[in-house]
């Protein structure tokens, strides 16, 4: 497969990891959300805006500066700086999460937040990948 193939091939998939993120982003943090205390309204939940717009930044921002060469090395940039911080919030909150479950109800593997900072490392590794592609077009 010749580089630019590869760099397709990779620049593809991280869109689909990015798109990912964004839907589970905001089925589990939604921005808008009906108002129990008032049925047929809707309400704004600004707290979880950054859930949303962090996945957004990766999908956007992310994806275009991937397009270049040149910019290449900032998409790489923000991509591990993403990665590093979903890490950091969703370690935090999954534990706080568990905290709260007694242990015995059922395995914590399943109720963690370990499969979702796995993706992100795998969005973040093929980042690094399609990084090092256009690193070896010298």
């Amino acid at each position: 497969m010749n580089g630019d193939a590869n760099r397709r091939t990779l620049l593809a998939a991280l869109v689909l990891l990015a798109l990912v993120a964004l839907v589970m982003h905001y089925l589990a943090h939604p921005v808008f959300a009906p108002d129990k205390e008032h049925p047929g309204q809707t309400i704004f939940r600004g707290s979880f805006l950054a859930a949303s717009l962090l996945p957004l930044l990766d999908l956007v921002v992310v994806t275009a500066l991937f397009l270049s060469r040149r910019t290449a090395p900032l998409a790489f940039l923000i991509n591990g700086v993403l990665v590093i911080y979903g890490t950091v919030l969703m370690g935090h909150f999954g534990l706080v999460k568990l905290a709260a479950i007694p242990p015995a109800t059922s395995p914590w593997i399943f109720r963690s937040m370990l499969h979702d900072i796995a993706l992100a490392w795998v969005d973040f590794l093929v980042g690094k990948a399609l990084f090092e592609s256009w690193m070896r077009e010298a």
